[in-house]
Order: C-alpha cells, then structure tokens, then sequence
C-alpha cells in the first residue's frame, strides 16, 4: 500500500475515521469526482468523506476539485487500483 499525506494532524491516514464513505469502485471517470462535489457540501463543518475509487484518472481530478472548492484534502492513498482519498469540510 503506497500513500501521499497531504496535511497530517495527529493521526495517520489510515487511523482516521471518515463519517461517510462514498464508494465509487467501478465507476468511470468523471463520476467518481462528479459525485464527490456533490456529496462535499451537504456534510457537516469539520466531518471528512472518503472517497473509494478504482478510476485510475481520479488521481488527477479530486484533488484539485477539492482544493478548488475549499475544502480539505487529508490523504491520498493507493492499495492496488483501488484509491483512498479524505477530504474534510
């Protein structure tokens, strides 16, 4: 399992507990994005989304979707094709 740490608090990626997980295995791009700017805003301040995606092109949309857009990119990780990202609001 390889990662990226965007901005790490006190915890490692793989320690932190998402509120939600959107899961997006299977699905082709733009969808995993797409759904993930939709799902962002009707969280909490301060809950984190993951987002499961095995959309090899996703690498290079939702983070800067969600640097775009204001929020909090926590993590990238990657086990496989399959990519782990948490974005907090």
């Amino acid at each position: 399992m390889a990662f990226i740490v965007i901005e790490q608090k006190d915890k490692h990626p793989s320690e932190i507990t998402p509120d939600y997980t959107l899961y997006m295995l299977g699905e082709p791009c733009p969808y995993p994005a797409i759904a993930t700017l939709e799902t962002l805003p009707t969280l909490q301040e301060g809950e984190i989304l993951e987002v499961l995606s095995d959309c090899a092109q996703s690498i290079n949309n939702i983070p800067v979707d969600v640097k775009n857009h204001g929020y909090t990119l926590l993590s990238v990780e990657q086990d496989g094709a399959t990519l782990r990202y948490l974005i907090k609001k």
